[in-house]
């Protein structure tokens, strides 16, 4: 078929991959269960066969409505295929076992229109997203608890720009908390330093580091008498307080760190757009102004006795109107907002945060630029008098914040509060993207250089503690990762030069590490191990790296470039190419390595549905998989029949472009060579 042919026919196929035609089989189903039956289901189960010689979906709907019609399934089903007719872009229906329709497509239409890239057009949700990721202590280094947050916050912001959504990255920065305070009672208390001396340490090229050392023998100190505490209570007060110099170092030391996490994400490609600090949120009367409206709608009310005497606390799950305020309530269904002396606690400062997320505060942040990337992209910082020409930040239609499971109460709270302030639309739409700890395998701890009991050794995993100084800072996990890559790469391409090899050392170690980090689902413990990490054969981003760079080999031995192929397959393979061997001998084994490449935009729908990005992981792996297998079925450079190769060559074309794509949303990068 000729090209011109292929485009107009693929155009009238404009949406047509495998979520757009399951929708379109749920539409004429529908259909026909209104119009024979009188039946209106919203929601129609389309499931998949477990062969892909039956078919691309299976429907169980007559099992579903045997009750309904007081008929057998199968004698329901035999009804649908007989009745329902032509459905655009499907084969046929078919009847299966006791009651199940399998739905067959036309394979080389699907296959025409995916070769020429076709992405669909959907609707997409008006109004910006914000998602709240890292919110890393600036009192030390980052470490690997931290990681698996900014990936898997990197990730859904990446899989929300692939599906045409406006985002905002914000990193929330708690400069004015407990971890804070502790490292700046270490640089005055034990250190003894002066605010000088401290500028100057903060010159260190790991400054982060210093203060990972220092965090945990404050730790040890407090331990040693719990009057030593007494110096964080007035650290905090003068830190809430602000315009001192107990202040001014908080804003020097967590500064400096800040800007050492800022450079660690970013070898990992990760970036943001804003950082509001929790001193903003103080010292502009944030906090003033989300207290008056609590106090108005009711949600909070004053403890005159009891356990919470003095304090403000939320009554959980209902408002209370003024005149019941008094009435009893039990501790554990209230939560203190504000303490007897005055501080307001963090969920609190959370709630008048979040209203201005929703732009529902009546205030704003200043704002000034705080750093660069090497792409030229500002991230800016919260101030109290700033730059007037900044971007728009906040008012936004939805929030997602990627917190670990141990805040799920915290984030049920500032739900409650908005709900309670009759903000319910905004509370639909906020979404704690929770997920478990990181901890290591004995093996990784061991690597590391840590000293392991035999108890320890016998453990699945072990757990990190940052105040005990026993973990994995983020950078050495990075160095580490980086130089074992690169002893391999140097080994298989001794021929390239130092820096392509580094080049492919960083790549392989940073797909690793953010495969190793998606792969499990967001409820699952990780326990960290190098060697699983960085394997080239298995779940691995290595694996998957490699799949799309023996790809990009088989193009580059025939002499073609891979990009421009796969930019014009229709002009190398007609519909009729398609037809002929989609359907013939093997054909159901490289359709099966097809139909997976159709189902990027919906693999990535769901991650955006579920909030879990370990969907395309498995995605990633199982196109990986068939690929792999197809690769070492069939010899395709010395394919003789010319027709067939040129097929072979557009189903690796696809193959690479999805496995390339896929990748990219995961935020891992393709090496030249592997």
């Amino acid at each position: 078929m000729p090209s011109a042919t292929i485009t107009v026919f693929v155009n009238r196929f404009e949406g047509f991959l495998y979520r757009h035609l399951e929708r379109r089989l749920a539409q004429q189903i529908r259909k026909f269960l209104h119009r024979s039956y009188g039946l209106d289901l919203p929601k129609i189960v389309i499931e998949q066969p477990p062969r892909v010689e039956l078919g691309e979906y299976a429907l169980p709907l007559a099992f579903e409505l045997a009750k309904k019609l007081r008929k057998p399934p199968r004698k329901i089903a035999e009804e649908i295929v007989a009745g329902i007719g032509p459905i655009d872009d499907f084969e046929r229906l078919e009847l299966a076992g006791a009651g199940y329709i399998n739905a067959r497509v036309k394979r080389e239409q699907l296959a025409s229109a995916l070769s020429a890239d076709e992405r669909p057009k959907a609707e997409v949700p008006r109004g910006k997203v914000l998602v709240e990721h890292s919110s890393i202590n600036p009192n030390k280094a980052a470490h690997i608890g931290h990681l698996r947050n900014a990936i898997l916050g990197d990730t859904f912001v990446r899989l929300l720009r692939f599906a045409g959504r406006e985002v905002d990255i914000q990193n929330y920065i708690d400069n004015t908390g407990v971890q804070v305070a502790d490292v700046i009672v270490g640089f005055l208390h034990l250190e003894k330093k002066s605010r000088a001396e401290i500028e100057a340490l903060t010159r260190l090229p790991r400054f982060d580091y210093f203060c990972w050392d220092l965090y945990a023998q404050v730790s040890r100190w407090y331990e040693q008498d719990k009057q030593n505490r007494d110096a964080r209570v007035q650290v905090l007060h003068a830190l809430e307080e602000g315009g001192n110099e107990t202040a001014a170092i908080a804003d020097l030391i967590s500064l400096a760190v800040l800007r050492r996490h800022l450079e660690t994400m970013d070898r990992l490609d990760i970036e943001y757009d804003f950082l509001p600090r929790e001193s903003e949120i103080l010292h502009l009367h944030f906090w003033d102004a989300a207290f008056a409206k609590l106090k108005d709608a009711g949600v909070l009310s004053f403890e005159t006795e009891g356990k919470n005497k003095g304090c403000w606390v939320m009554r959980r799950g209902k408002v209370i109107p003024k005149e019941a305020e008094n009435t009893e309530v039990a501790e554990e269904d209230q939560k203190v907002i504000v303490r007897s002396n005055g501080t307001v606690g963090y969920v609190g400062k959370d709630i008048a945060y979040h209203l201005w997320k929703f732009g529902l505060l009546g205030r704003d942040f200043g704002y000034r630029k705080f750093y660069r990337y090497p792409n030229g992209h500002d991230c800016w910082i919260s101030t109290t008098n700033g730059d007037p020409n900044h971007p728009h930040f906040g008012d936004v239609a939805e929030i997602y914040n990627v917190i670990d499971a141990r805040q799920a109460e915290a984030q049920n709270t500032v739900v409650e509060a908005l709900r309670g302030l009759g903000y319910n639309e905004q509370a639909d739409h906020y979404t704690h993207f929770s997920y478990e700890m990181v901890a290591l395998t004995p093996r990784c701890a061991a690597e590391l250089g840590y000293e392991l009991s035999e108890e320890d050794k016998a453990r699945s995993y072990i757990e990190v503690s940052g105040r005990k100084g026993f973990g994995v800072k983020a950078d050495d996990l990075i160095d580490t990762l980086i130089a074992s890559a690169k002893k391999e790469v140097d080994s298989r391409h001794p021929q390239l030069s130092e820096e392509e090899r580094m080049t492919i050392a960083t790549q392989i170690a940073v797909g690793a590490l953010r495969y190793f980090m998606l792969k499990f689902t967001k409820p699952s413990v990780i326990a960290f191990d190098f060697k699983e990490a960085l394997s080239f054969e298995g779940e691995t981003g290595p694996y998957a790296q490699y799949a799309v760079v023996r790809a990009s080999n088989i193009f580059r031995k025939g002499g073609f470039d891979p990009d421009t192929f796969a930019g014009d397959v229709a002009s190398y393979v007609s519909t009729d190419d398609f037809e002929k061997y989609l359907n013939g001998a093997d054909g159901n084994e490289i359709w099966e390595l097809w139909l997976a490449s159709s189902k990027t935009s919906y693999v990535i729908d769901q991650c955006i549905a579920t909030t879990e990005p370990a969907y395309l992981a498995k995605h990633v792996f199982q196109l990986a998989q068939l690929f792999n297998t197809f690769y070492h079925r069939h010899p395709i450079l010395a394919e003789p029949d010319e027709s067939r190769k040129r097929f072979l060559l557009a189903t690796v074309a696809v193959v690479r472009r999805e496995l390339t794509r896929a990748l990219a949303v995961m935020g891992i990068a393709v090496p030249a060579a592997m």
